[in-house]
């Protein structure tokens, strides 16, 4: 199984994902747990039409971390 990090931004009235290793494969939904559903089925269905195409599959490269700075 192969993972991908997806990008959640809260975009004011609603939400937008992207996976930075597979462009052009975005999602937007109204809340955030919508957004990252759609984003996942985005995913498996833009990698089979990849396999369907006979295009290269983009590996996972990016990783996200988040941190903390004192207010």
């Amino acid at each position: 199984m192969t993972e991908y990090t997806i990008i959640i931004e809260d975009a004011g009235s609603n939400f937008a994902a992207y996976a930075p290793d597979v462009p052009g494969c975005v999602a937007t939904a109204k809340t955030f747990e919508e957004t990252r559903t759609l984003m996942e089925e985005a995913l498996e269905l833009h990698i089979e039409m990849l396999r369907e195409m006979g295009e290269e599959i983009p590996e996972p490269n990016s990783q996200a971390a988040t941190f903390r700075v004192a207010s």
